[in-house]
């Protein structure tokens, strides 16, 4: 289970992370704690800038809170990230 309480009393955090954080853990997988929205669907969905969420996916990792995982296809080329909700 994830303990969303914690991230209240963190006072480091901005509220876009915080926002973003929340918005994660509602799309993560309840069993794996794992999701994989892209960078650009947080943006749109949050009504928030590209460069926000990168800068608020940047602090959670910074902060313990998410671990963001690269994929790839099998062509070789990137697709959207997954995250690991800590």
């Amino acid at each position: 289970m994830i303990d969303k309480m914690k991230i209240y009393k963190d006072t480091e955090l901005s509220h876009k992370a915080i926002l973003v954080y929340f918005y994660l853990c509602d799309r993560s997988n309840s069993k794996t704690k794992s999701c994989y929205p892209s960078a650009k669907t947080i943006s749109k969905d949050l009504n928030l800038s590209l460069s926000s969420v990168k800068r608020s996916l940047n602090e959670l990792v910074k902060n313990n809170y998410i671990q963001k995982e690269n994929r790839f296809r099998d062509n070789g080329g990137k697709t959207s990230n997954m995250y690991y909700i800590l």
